[in-house]
């Protein structure tokens, strides 16, 4: 990863020369260009001083993700002139939104499918598997609370049933419902909140029919970790962990649809949202619209495996897009 950006960056700079070279004879004539972009070739965010009258408090949920994702907004508005705030890593999702709701927050990102399933009480056999319907639907119920759901990212986070290599082939899974054959026998690691969710340890009892040895809570941050010690025979992990592809993690089918689409949207308190106006929008229109799924997977590295701060992160991604000098 850092070779690839190291690499970007030459190139960046060696187009940067190439340009200086050639000239560019508009400047002598005064012609006007559009705004300022960068290496990732968005306009930069633009400031307005007259925001600074609107401040908003950003929070996150409690893990790297959701914490890069908090600053990325944080950094972005505050690029854009609005007072800015944090409480970020505040704990899962029903302690967000309860701080959304209480006014101790003011915004803070959360997944499409998380919010049909954990707030809006939608069962795992009526889940839309198109991310934009997932997000139609979850934007009326949050407006139903007074909160707007803004335009989501391009990436999607999904719940997925992790397994070492050596489990999947030792017992033949490829499917979720493989797990049938021998989950009397496994022991399942998931989130403490896992027990509750229908895209984590409920739905697999109630939809799949599971019924594991033995369920242990863990820490989010070390749900890989007890996959490669041995600890763990199955554990849930999101689709944007780097450590999937770096530890060889076999994700296996949800043959019966318990996981839906989990683009991440910036859930707003209402009167924040009008007091902001379109200048709020923009911003996380432009902040949102590089983070596909390889660039979230990246930045997830850069905090879990290369030891970045979420701040930085947050920061070089910013700079690396053009949206900030």
């Amino acid at each position: 990863m850092r070779r690839h950006r190291w690499l970007m960056l030459l190139l960046l700079i060696v187009s940067a020369l190439a340009f200086a070279a050639c000239g560019d004879d508009d400047d002598d004539d005064g012609g006007g260009g559009g705004a300022a972009t960068q290496e990732g070739g968005g306009a930069a965010i633009q400031r307005d001083e007259a925001n600074a009258g609107t401040t908003i408090t950003i929070g996150s949920k409690n893990f790297p993700e959701q914490i890069i994702l908090g600053e990325i907004y944080v950094q972005g508005l505050e690029a854009a002139g609005f007072t800015v705030e944090k409480q970020l890593n505040l704990g899962d999702e029903k302690t967000a939104l309860a701080a959304l709701e209480g006014g101790e927050i003011d915004a803070y990102p959360e997944y499409t499918g998380t919010a049909l399933l954990s707030f809006f009480g939608v069962k795992s056999d009526e889940l839309p598997d198109d991310p934009m319907e997932a997000y139609e639907q979850a934007r009326q119920g949050f407006a139903e609370k007074n909160l707007t759901a803004l335009e989501p990212t391009p990436f999607t986070n999904s719940n997925e049933v992790a397994v070492t290599q050596e489990t999947a082939e030792e017992n033949d899974l490829q499917q979720i419902s493989d797990l049938a054959r021998v989950d009397d026998q496994f022991t399942m690691y998931g989130s403490p909140e896992c027990r509750q969710r229908l895209d984590c340890l409920l739905g697999l009892q109630e939809v799949y029919g599971l019924e594991f040895e033995r369920f242990v809570p863990v820490d989010l941050a070390l749900r890989h970790d007890v996959l490669t010690r041995g600890q763990a025979d199955v554990s849930i992990v999101f689709t944007t962990d780097p450590e999937i592809e770096r530890e060889g993690f076999v994700l296996l089918e949800d043959d019966k649809g318990i996981f839906p689409p989990y683009n991440s949207t910036l859930v707003v308190r209402n009167e924040v949202a009008e007091q902001a106006g379109p200048a709020l929008e923009e911003v996380v229109r432009q902040v949102n619209q590089g983070l596909n799924d390889a660039a979230m997977s990246e930045l997830n590295a850069r905090v879990t495996i290369d030891k970045e701060t979420p701040a930085q992160v947050a920061g070089d991604y910013l700079s690396e897009e053009g949206l900030v000098q």
